[in-house]
């Protein structure tokens, strides 16, 4: 049976089109018109033999062959990229020094450093992870390179990535952790937090009564004080423990706003390093989003 080589590029138009929500969007980024896009497409399906799209509503959605294809084009991608990027920066050096929310430690923080360490294996990572508004700080002091933040999309050097929710997040089952009439439990940051702020000033708007039963500066105290079912908190659902869920709806809590996930750089990044760096964590937190169904309307 002959080979079927598959195409670089309509494998990244593949996977943009999937991040970006559709043909029209992708064709943006990767400089097509969207007829060429489809174009290239058809002929994926023609060399493989799989139709790889179908119509869903006035979009399109992948078939079971599309998502099939879809894990391996990343994959394709990923060790094409890294090829290159190895090839161009083998003498990259130096010291990059990242700083990113506890959110993303766990759920996007790995892929990241291991894809950027196979491609640059001399450049070293030291990495901080703090509350966002003390990340600015060091970042503003020069103590830091790059940050990676919640809900502060509106400073001047943000690189803003996507939007996210913030949700009421409480223990998978049981019952809530106060009885009707009584104020609504909170375990949240100490001040100055974005997520504190919507919590209470939407309770405040519903005119649900509120009080503050644990306070702690880390994140994994928060939600280990919400598993021991201390009270409710307010943050994104990435890195959300079996134990916890979405409780927002079932226990009558008010709506809350979506936050951007923007990159900061002071003056933007210019050792080599660090714009490498930028690149790879860029392309990570947005698959993670897209993979988590985490990502909503700007």
């Amino acid at each position: 049976m002959a080979s079927v080589n598959l195409d670089i590029d309509v494998l990244r138009t593949l996977v943009t089109a999937q991040r970006l929500g559709g043909f029209g969007r992708a064709a943006e980024q990767v400089g097509r018109s969207q007829s060429a896009v489809s174009q290239q497409i058809h002929k994926l399906e023609e060399r493989v033999g799989l139709t790889l799209f179908r119509k869903q509503g006035r979009g399109l959605e992948l078939t079971e062959a599309g998502e099939t294809m879809l894990v391996y084009a990343r994959k394709i991608l990923e060790l094409n990229d890294e090829a290159v990027t190895a090839l161009r920066g083998a003498a990259i050096d130096g010291v990059v020094r990242f700083g990113l929310c506890a959110d993303f430690a766990e759920v996007g923080l790995p892929a990241a450093l291991g894809q950027f360490k196979r491609a640059h294996p001399g450049v070293r990572i030291e990495v901080t992870v703090d509350r966002n508004y003390l990340l600015l700080e060091k970042l503003d002091r020069g103590q830091l390179d790059l940050v990676l933040t919640l809900g502060h999309g509106a400073r001047a050097d943000a690189e803003k990535i996507a939007k996210v929710p913030l949700v009421w997040i409480g223990r998978a089952e049981g019952e809530p952790p106060w009885q009707p009439g009584q104020p609504v439990p909170l375990a949240l940051f100490e001040a100055p937090c974005f997520c504190r702020t919507g919590a209470i000033d939407s309770l405040d708007a519903q005119g649900t009564p509120w009080r503050v039963t644990f306070t702690s500066p880390s994140l994994y105290g928060l939600l280990a004080a919400v598993e021991a079912g201390l009270g409710v908190t307010v943050r994104t659902p990435l890195g959300m423990p079996p134990a916890l869920a979405v409780v927002g709806p079932r226990l009558g809590l008010p709506p809350l706003h979506n936050v951007d996930v923007s990159l900061h750089a002071v003056g933007g990044p210019t050792a080599p390093a660090a714009v490498r760096f930028k690149e790879i964590v860029r392309g990570v937190v947005e698959q993670t989003l897209v993979d988590a169904r985490l990502t909503v309307p700007a």
